[in-house]
């Protein structure tokens, strides 16, 4: 089929979709967009190929767009004439629920040739089915195989059950009998997100399908494995809908389509760089090392078990890991006293470069943790092998396997953090150490991340990808593409393009931005916080309906929250009073009862929250949304930037700080039906000229300032 006949083909599919839609209202800028990726992504090569073309779509959608709908139509519509498939990937899970329960259903409904879509999920949202039958005593008793990683610090709330006498061992144990009867009676399907209750992270963890303990085809359950039952239906699946860490951490092991052989969306692309670097992050514990101890113990045992004689002395290697590593830590507890106070705190190597006297034990751990390594993965191979060759041994090799794999990661973070925290080049990565008292004991960590993500994508990602769209509300800061396609690593790229698509709502009839002019300058925090609560209070007085208010800190909140007088402290929910879905359920319920109801949030309520019409009439904003000035990536990037002359406060922080603005501001307005009120009580927005520059990449709204209670024009 021709590129031409491909683009016709698509957009047909789009108007079929649009035209079923009830209630359609005509969007010029969703079919501008559809036109754009059908155009784009028609000539796209996708297979081998000595010279392929390629094609990424970068497209700022405004809220009421309707995105989804242009990207779904036209991709799913090219895939399925094309004979490949699509690949959908999202930062939240509210989206992927929106795409599998409402969006795709829909396009189903309409388009001629029928298709499959599935949710991809990471392995260790589904049960080990081997591990679940020998922790719930089904399967051969006294192992000792499948334990919660004990090393790990306790949740705060396991923490205050502990405190209280509950037996966590017999909590275990009827979580893990309860599950093994749900699975074998078939009325759970191994998913973790279908169970009703969700268990402890550590609890779970202990029956979890994990990539190191898993024997695969060798394993005596693996025609009932949940997992890879999933992935049969993936298999089947026309369209994928998973998530950016799993897309970014799926690259080269064959969990998700060859991003050269089929379509990729990026929907809130906006979040790709952040992921790109939690990804290549690495961090090692200091605190806890009795998995050593039975690291040499469990390789002789399976060493033992299929007549191997190892290359190593193991033993001998442990051992020097863990004095390498008790030696790191005394080093490292003496930085953190002298450089913080009390035993929280996070202290960050300046340029990256580690002191002198943790050169030397560094590498010691470096050398013993791959020599260690080399041995578990040798041995691993020997079971496999021998699971393979002799089937009747299937179980116990599956057994043997696990309690290898077990070790597998602890030691991998030792490998990948300490060679990381050795590296150094012109780039520098950001390295520090964080010590963590919640749990009540001293958890030491050391950690270690490379700073640009867009060199991250552009090796990893973009090479392989063939035909992309990448799509928000907010790919652009401060009226430009330039920051984002920086730090996706798109930039100076002949294949990408931009589109820029403004809502369809009328911002300046719809909405209005006042800015507060607070006497206080918001750098003196404490001045600065007491006269903007004071003034947040007499506004919050005022509302009627529904409104939310975006705080910056937690400490910034709690003076609110403190603040509150007995009548407002009936009208405010406050993020972490309750699990997300109930407090906005309760937001709802009051504000449709006819009673006012106002939400105190944090960053993640900035995000990702459609509160239409009554429910949020007003969002209030405590301060502009600059990023904690002690992220220890940032200051690493920041120290970096500096040292080459360059300037991190207007290359990084600003549209940083702009992407966010636009975030938070986008809460108001979500249906062409809404009239909302952002009020900001930063008067930086308007006096200085980088707030300016983020005024510029706002939508149009009506802009007043407001001083002493007395609105005048901006």
């Amino acid at each position: 089929m021709t590129s031409n006949a491909l683009t016709d083909l698509s957009l047909a599919a789009f108007d079929r979709v649009v035209n079923a839609t009830p209630g359609f209202r005509s969007r010029p800028g969703q079919r501008e967009m559809a036109q754009r990726i059908a155009g784009s992504l028609s000539s796209v090569t996708l297979g081998e190929h000595p010279n392929p073309g390629k094609a990424i779509i970068v497209i700022q959608a405004g809220t009421g767009v309707g995105k989804s709908a242009a990207y779904l139509s036209t991709t799913v519509a090219m895939a399925l004439a094309r004979k490949t498939r699509v690949v959908i990937s999202t930062a939240t899970v509210a989206l992927q629920e929106q795409l599998m329960t409402k969006d795709l259903p829909a396009l189903a409904a309409v388009l001629d040739t029928p298709f499959v879509y599935a949710l991809a999920k990471g392995r260790g949202r589904y049960v080990c089915k081997l591990k679940l039958e020998r922790l719930a005593g089904a399967g051969e008793a006294g192992d000792d195989l499948f334990e919660a990683d004990e090393d790990a610090p306790p949740p705060r709330a396991a923490f205050a059950r502990q405190m209280q006498g509950e037996d966590p061992e017999e909590r275990r144990m009827k979580l893990y009998d309860s599950l093994a009867v749900a699975l074998a009676g078939g009325k759970w399907d191994g998913d973790r997100d279908n169970l009703a209750e969700q268990p402890e992270p550590r609890d779970w963890s202990a029956v979890a399908a994990e990539r190191h303990t898993c024997t695969a085809r060798h394993c005596p359950r693996f025609r009932e494995c949940s997992y890879y039952n999933a992935r049969t239906k993936l298999a089947e699946a026309n369209v994928i809908v998973a998530n950016h860490d799993l897309v970014l951490a799926s690259l080269g092991r064959k969990a998700l389509p060859e991003l050269d052989n089929c379509l990729v969306v990026f929907d809130e692309g906006h979040h790709l760089p952040a992921v790109a670097l939690d990804q290549f992050a690495s961090a090692m514990d200091l605190s806890n090392l009795r998995w050593l101890d039975k690291l040499p113990k469990t390789l002789h045992e399976v060493s033992e078990k299929i007549n191997l004689t190892l290359a190593q002395d193991v033993t001998m290697l442990a051992q020097q890991l863990k004095a390498a590593l008790h030696d790191v830590g005394r080093i490292l507890m003496d930085l953190l006293k002298v450089n913080i106070s009390g035993y929280d705190g996070v202290y960050r190597f300046k340029n990256g470069v580690l002191p002198d006297e943790l050169r030397d034990p560094m590498t010691l751990i470096q050398g013993h943790a791959r020599g260690l390594s080399k041995a578990l993965e040798a041995l691993g191979a020997e079971v496999k092998l021998l699971a393979k060759e002799d089937p009747s041994q299937a179980v116990s090799c599956s057994v043997m396997y696990a309690r290898l794999g077990q070790l597998a990661p602890k030691l991998g973070s030792v490998v990948d953090t300490s060679s990381l925290l050795l590296e150094h080049g012109p780039q520098p990565l950001a390295k520090w150490l964080k010590s963590d008292t919640s749990s009540g004991l001293v958890f030491l960590t050391a950690h270690a991340c490379p700073i640009v993500p867009g060199d991250l994508l552009r090796q990893c990602l973009w090479s392989q990808v063939r035909g992309a769209v990448i799509t928000s509300a907010s790919l652009t800061s401060c009226g430009s593409f330039d920051y984002f396609l920086q730090e996706a690593g798109l930039v100076n790229n002949p294949c990408v393009s931009t589109l820029e698509v403004d809502s369809p709502f009328n911002y300046r009839t719809q909405g209005e931005l006042i800015v507060v002019e607070t006497a206080a300058d918001p750098k003196n925090a404490e001045a600065y916080t007491q006269e903007m609560v004071g003034e947040l209070l007499a506004d919050l007085s005022q509302v009627a309906h529904g409104a939310l208010v975006l705080f910056t800190s937690r400490v910034q909140m709690k003076a609110a929250v403190d603040a509150l007088g007995p009548a407002l402290q009936e009208v405010v929910l406050v993020q972490g009073q309750m699990a997300r879905g109930r407090l906005l359920g309760a937001h709802q319920a009051r504000v449709e009862a006819g009673l006012p109801s106002v939400i105190f949030g944090l960053q993640s309520f900035g995000e990702g929250l459609d509160l239409p019409g009554q429910l949020c009439e007003t969002v209030f904003i405590a301060k502009l949304p600059f990023s904690p000035p002690s992220d220890p990536v940032e200051e690493a990037r920041s120290e970096w930037l500096k040292s080459v002359g360059r300037d991190p406060f207007t290359e990084l922080v600003v549209p940083a700080t702009g992407i966010k603005l636009l975030q938070w501001t986008g809460r108001a307005i979500r249906t062409e039906d809404d009239h909302a009120t952002v009020i900001c009580y930063d008067r930086r927005l308007l006096r200085l000229p980088f707030g300016r520059r983020m005024l510029q990449g706002l939508p149009p709204y009506a802009v007043s300032r407001r001083v002493g209670g007395v609105a005048l024009a901006a």
